[in-house]
């Protein structure tokens, strides 16, 4: 009968410097791990497993809810539900692709590096992808048509380019000079969040202490979950705790980013049925209607009541006659 030996597992002084992780004094695999041996690893309790699951399981869930969703009926046909589509690509696309590199990391010190690599890129692929609907859905009444709308998507793009480029080049600084090295990943990461947070952030500051008189621009609880999960993601990234208050105590369930990966799915989870929210139910606010044409023409339309499946039932003649044409130039 066939049967397979889980791989040893060493201690931090057995590993080359290029694998340690603050805090952490166990289970690393071996540094010249074959395929088979990271993948069985994934069901043996090492200092990735944690990180591994809390990747791969969250891929499911938002895979589940882009298939769900595109698969409804006019989902794929409306322009309108367009950026929901493309911020659920890449929610699926990076999860799985930090799975992936938790998992094949171990295989050598290269793979280790070109395995991150591929995780920051989808990363930065992620942050491109949650402009889309924060421009179409999110944006301030006071911000349509203004220079910072306008160019805020090819302003995300620029961003997810330069620091894809950044955070890959701080692995190349970790062995001479590891705090400068975790400043500028940490900034690499943060920056883009920032400028995709300006909608959620001016809200924040423009409401702070008025409730409900805010009308329109109030912040809903969805992106207030948001914005209060991916924070925290951030600090627990940037400050590795707790296994850095007490090295070998978490080396099981403190390494790299298993509470982050929980705020992550969690942040992305708020943001997804907020967008979805936005799309399929009533709520004063203005719509973005995407326009496939070489100009990309905008439209915005104000309504005060709208049903599930909206613009497709029960509206009156006015906003039928408002609701464009489009047409691929």
């Amino acid at each position: 009968m066939l049967s397979l030996k889980l791989p040893q597992l060493l201690q931090v002084h057995q590993v080359p410097r290029v694998f340690w992780e603050d805090g952490i004094m166990s289970g690393y695999r071996r540094p010249t791990s074959s395929a088979l041996d990271c993948v069985l690893s994934s069901f043996q309790m090492t200092n990735e497993t944690v990180n591994i699951w809390t990747h791969f399981l969250p891929t499911w869930y938002f895979l589940w809810r882009l298939l769900a969703l595109a698969g409804g009926p006019g989902f794929r046909a409306e322009p309108y539900h367009w950026p929901l589509l493309v911020f659920l690509l890449p929610a699926c696309l990076y999860p799985f692709a930090s799975c992936c590199a938790h998992t094949f990391s171990s295989m050598s010190p290269r793979a280790r590096h070109i395995c991150y690599f591929l995780d920051y890129g989808a990363l930065s692929l992620y942050s491109l992808g949650c402009a889309f609907p924060y421009a179409a859905y999110s944006m301030p009444a006071s911000w349509l048509h203004g220079r910072l709308h306008q160019f805020f998507v090819p302003a995300a793009a620029l961003n997810s380019f330069l620091c894809t480029g950044l955070s890959c080049y701080s692995r190349f600084l970790e062995l001479e000079s590891p705090g400068l090295s975790k400043v500028l990943r940490t900034a690499a990461f943060a920056y883009p969040f920032l400028f995709d947070n300006l909608p959620l952030f001016y809200r924040l500051g423009l409401c702070w202490g008025r409730g409900h008189s805010c009308g329109q621009e109030v912040l809903s609880t969805s992106h207030g979950y948001h914005l209060f999960c991916a924070l925290l993601t951030g600090f627990l990234f940037a400050s590795h705790l707790p296994e850095r208050l007490a090295p070998g105590r978490f080396d099981y369930i403190g390494e790299g980013t298993p509470g982050p990966a929980r705020e992550e799915a969690g942040a992305d989870g708020f943001l997804e049925h907020r967008m979805n929210w936005a799309t399929a139910t009533s709520y004063s606010t203005s719509v973005q209607c995407w326009a496939p044409t070489s100009s990309w023409r905008q439209c915005w339309l104000i309504w005060d009541r709208a049903e599930p499946g909206w613009p497709h039932r029960n509206l009156p003649w006015a906003w039928q006659a408002q609701w464009p044409h489009w047409s691929w130039l």
